[in-house]
């Protein structure tokens, strides 16, 4: 009895990483085994750097949040201490906001906990 490679499913395998790595550059976007490599360390790049946006806007609202505090006499720590004892529920993301975007809303929150 022959050997059955089952070819139709290996060439669609094929394509859909192919029509993956469309508009890449030279040979990365159609030859096979370099497209192939290529998607694969993609998908590791995504999956790390998802990962890794989170630390980075972490970090951000962090800057955010110490410089507007700065500017009413406290640093970063001594205010989310402050904002911690006396049971304030905001996160990082919206005291950042506010601090980009609404300094009059900040600066109450500031003398709320001072």
């Amino acid at each position: 009895m022959p050997r059955s490679v089952n070819s139709v499913a290996s060439r669609a395998r094929r394509k859909k990483i192919l029509k993956q790595t469309k508009g890449y550059f030279l040979s990365r976007k159609n030859v096979w085994t370099v497209a192939k490599n290529t998607w694969e360390k993609g998908q590791t790049y995504a999956y790390r750097d998802r990962k890794a946006k989170k630390q980075a806007f972490r970090a951000l609202w962090i800057q955010r949040i110490n410089a507007a505090a700065r500017q009413h006499g406290m640093n970063y720590s001594q205010f989310m201490g402050k904002l911690s004892a006396k049971n304030v529920g905001l996160n990082r993301k919206v005291l950042a906001d506010l601090a980009m975007n609404d300094p009059q809303a900040f600066e109450a929150i500031v003398n709320s906990v001072k």
